[in-house]
């Protein structure tokens, strides 16, 4: 039975409203084991016999969709591949080492094409760090992340799909569910 964390998109942000014990029933109700959630901002932990991580996902959105009634994009990972984005450093302790923003990372459905790649980075400034490892880009702020500059919907187009965690969040989910 292997572990994976889905990161939700879109789940208690503009009025689409689910409580953890709906989103853990749901997981539940499309055949996963141990389902837990953590915080209420979409973190679903689920244990599953399955191995295709393409089948996992559309069994858990299909079964969510189902339960909740909306359509939830799921940014699948197993416990390995969240514990190796917890372990990540991609400023070299930048992330430690006093900006005001926290360390955040934009799970996306998948590692991005190397065009997508460039003009993503190219949009990087001093106040606003990004890199790319895999299907995760890191985005180091200098400040909250309302306050930046960063065009996030020109993020979205050219990398497609995402949902953000801050990197606690991930360190969190993992120490308590992945470790």
């Amino acid at each position: 039975m292997a572990r994976f964390a889905a990161f939700l998109r879109a789940i208690n942000v503009g009025g689409r409203r689910v409580t953890n014990d709906d989103l853990k029933a749901a997981a539940e109700a499309a055949g996963f084991e141990d389902a837990a959630t953590f915080r209420a901002s979409g973190n679903l932990i689920v244990s599953t016999g399955m191995r295709s991580p393409e089948r996992i996902t559309s069994a858990l959105e299909d079964g969510l969709e189902d339960a909740i009634g909306f359509e939830v994009p799921v940014m699948l990972r197993d416990a390995d591949a969240v514990r190796a984005i917890a372990a990540a450093d991609p400023f070299d302790g930048a992330r430690t080492a006093g900006p005001k923003g926290k360390l955040q990372v934009l799970l996306l459905e998948k590692a991005p094409p190397k065009k997508a790649r460039d003009e993503v980075l190219a949009l990087a400034t001093t106040d606003d760090r990004l890199a790319i490892e895999g299907s995760e880009l890191y985005w180091l702020p200098s400040g909250a992340t309302m306050e930046s500059e960063l065009d996030t919907k020109l993020v979205g187009e050219l990398l497609g799909a995402y949902t953000q965690r801050t990197m606690g969040t991930i360190e969190q989910i993992t120490s308590k569910h992945l470790s």
